[in-house]
């Protein structure tokens, strides 16, 4: 089917992924190697300096419009991470967070929320304890093969360039956003 004119959305997820994903009101993000490539570069003056996807951000705006709420747990902290985050108007932030379990379990509180309406983004082993609560989870495909054998889905986009966007997709996917969020950005039908 040619999609160039067509309103109908282009993306689809297997229906058993996008059961676990229904009812998600909270999606809990690791950064490096998650929202970013996983490497660390640095500067001559030892500045740690990062790569960010700038479709990463517009699913991380979307989400937010959708009402699902994201959370940044990080184990580093950076001011070009905190500029980031903030310009894409994140407010939950917790960076320097190495035990993430027990962050995400007072942010659930917080917000009056419960595990079965929380997913996760994770790669690598601090993430676990979160994943095996939350009632959905991802990772990208270069995360390690003990977050990936237990994720519920594997991203397609690599991490740091488009795997977050595609976890977004899929969340407005399953909680029947998406199709309403993408048709404002059709061209308008001609009156002629």
């Amino acid at each position: 089917m040619n999609h160039r004119n067509s309103k109908i959305p282009s993306l689809n997820f297997a229906p058993e992924v996008l059961l676990f994903a229904q009812g998600i009101r909270v999606a809990f993000f690791d950064v490096d190697g998650v929202l970013t490539d996983g490497g660390l570069y640095f500067t001559e003056l030892g500045e740690t300096i990062k790569r960010f996807s700038t479709l990463d951000g517009h699913g991380l705006k979307l989400i937010q419009q959708a009402g699902i709420t994201p959370v940044i747990i990080s184990g580093r902290d950076s001011k070009p991470l905190r500029n980031r985050l903030h310009a894409l108007g994140i407010t939950h932030l917790h960076l320097g967070s190495e035990a993430k379990y027990p962050v995400a379990a007072q942010v659930l509180e917080e917000l009056g929320l419960d595990w079965h309406q929380a997913a996760i983004m994770g790669d690598d082993w601090p993430d676990l304890a979160v994943m095996q609560r939350c009632a959905f989870s991802c990772a990208p495909q270069s995360a390690h093969v003990e977050i990936k054998t237990r994720a519920h889905y594997l991203t397609q986009a690599a991490s740091g360039s488009g795997a977050v966007r595609e976890f977004c997709d899929l969340l407005l996917i399953a909680n029947g956003q998406y199709s309403r969020m993408l048709d404002p950005y059709f061209c308008p039908e001609s009156d002629t």
